[in-house]
């Protein structure tokens, strides 16, 4: 989620600088524990994911369902806006592409969904850990699935590619080469309050990774914040925007349609 000069990159042979909590691995032992009280936020001890080999294709370039909606279709930016408005990521080849002009996200809001996108990252690898193919898919601005270059590319597991990020790694590591497109298929189902703002209930959120299921109708702690446990304590409506990070390096986004539920 963040970009690199927030991360904490240490090796056994370091120079640590006072007040620095740091380990053999990119990560942090200074944050909160999370609330099964095993891990800190963003741990670099936390066992990472086994790796396996999606299969070829699943979701790939897969059509919009009739009662879809089409959030991008490679020809425009009509379904989304920048920080400031107008979206200034670059738009060829049928993709879009991240650019230093801050994150976009949907003119629409929408609730519980169905949503499906895919993203590439660098073909050329440069940097290491977060600093890989470094981006996310927010929810209403809240709720992140991160997006990163895993192939190959140790960091934190709450951190990786496919994480709740700062909650929960992924069950596998299922990271296609970089450059290669993968998918997403996510389903989330929204907190609700009541009117008096008492939670009723949690964020479930489940998520394909190339096909694979990471994660199966997983409560969320909250929203996903940088070294902090998330909560619940500002409630929201029911729906919200979904947005697209900017943190310097250039993913690739394609083929984005979302299909509201119950609603």
């Amino acid at each position: 989620m963040k970009t690199p000069q927030y991360i904490v990159i240490m090796t056994v042979l370091s120079v640590f600088s006072p007040g620095t909590s740091a380990m053999a691995a990119e990560g942090y032992t200074d944050t909160p524990k999370q609330p099964d009280g095993k891990w800190h936020v963003h741990d670099p001890n936390r066992p990472k994911p086994p790796i396996i080999t999606p299969g070829k294709r699943f979701s790939e370039e897969a059509g919009a369902p009739s009662d879809a909606v089409v959030l991008f279709d490679g020809t425009d930016f009509s379904k989304w806006q920048g920080d400031k408005g107008e979206v200034k990521w670059k738009l060829e080849n049928g993709y879009m592409e991240t650019t230093r002009s801050g994150r976009i996200r949907t003119k629409d809001e929408f609730g519980d969904f169905q949503l499906h996108l895919e993203f590439a990252t660098p073909a050329k690898v440069e940097g290491s850990g977060q600093g890989r193919g470094n981006n996310g898919v927010n929810i209403f601005g809240r709720y992140e699935i991160q997006v990163l270059d895993s192939y190959d590319n140790v960091t934190y597991a709450d951190g990786q590619c496919a994480a709740i990020y700062g909650q929960t790694p992924p069950l596998v590591n299922s990271s296609k080469p970089p450059g290669v497109w993968q998918t997403y298929d996510i389903i989330f189902e929204s907190p609700i309050w009541d009117g008096d703002g008492k939670l009723l209930k949690k964020a479930f959120i489940t998520v394909l990774h190339n096909g694979v299921v990471v994660h199966h109708r997983k409560e969320l702690y909250g929203n996903t914040p940088f070294r902090a446990v998330g909560n619940y304590n500002k409630p929201h409506p029911p729906k919200g925007h979904i947005e697209l990070y900017e943190h310097g390096n250039p993913v690739r986004f394609r083929n984005i349609w979302i299909r509201p539920l119950g609603q």
